[in-house]
């Protein structure tokens, strides 16, 4: 179904293709840039691997225009509160100290990780209600 006239259909989807995705965001950097000057995003990633080689905890995110952003975090269930969270948590500042920013935001859910964050430095700076249903999202930031 066109909308307005002569705009091509929308697609809605469940699934998406790395191709449409990578796209999508090469799209949304340029205008960032644009709109910033800032060309500097870099990801930043601390991947943790056991012996076999298998994942077992990691931060995904990314450095830009003076600040980090940690998208990702996960330790395997049998490494959480060994301190394996924090020494990634800590890597990942120390690298994004070592590219000039100056402060680390991210979010995580009620049932995940928010006193966690919290003994480590972060200060709650945002909340929503009901993501999901029953639960609430908040955003962190720390000053570097």
């Amino acid at each position: 179904m066109a909308v307005g006239g002569d705009l091509p259909e929308i697609v809605i989807g469940d699934v998406e293709t790395s191709a449409d995705s990578a796209a999508l965001r090469d799209a949304l950097h340029e205008f960032n840039f644009e709109a910033t000057g800032y060309r500097d995003g870099r990801a930043l990633s601390c991947f943790l691997r056991n012996r076999e080689g298998t994942l077992v905890a990691g931060i995904d995110g990314f450095t830009w225009g003076g600040y980090a952003r940690v998208e990702y975090l996960w330790v395997d269930r049998g490494l959480r509160g060994t301190g394996v969270g924090s020494r990634l948590l800590g890597a990942a500042e120390d690298e994004a100290r070592r590219r000039g920013c100056r402060k680390v935001v991210l979010d995580t859910h009620s049932f995940q990780a928010p006193d966690f964050y919290g003994s480590r430095g972060y200060l709650a700076v945002g909340t929503t209600t009901d993501t999901p249903v029953g639960f609430s999202q908040t955003l962190f930031e720390k000053p570097l």
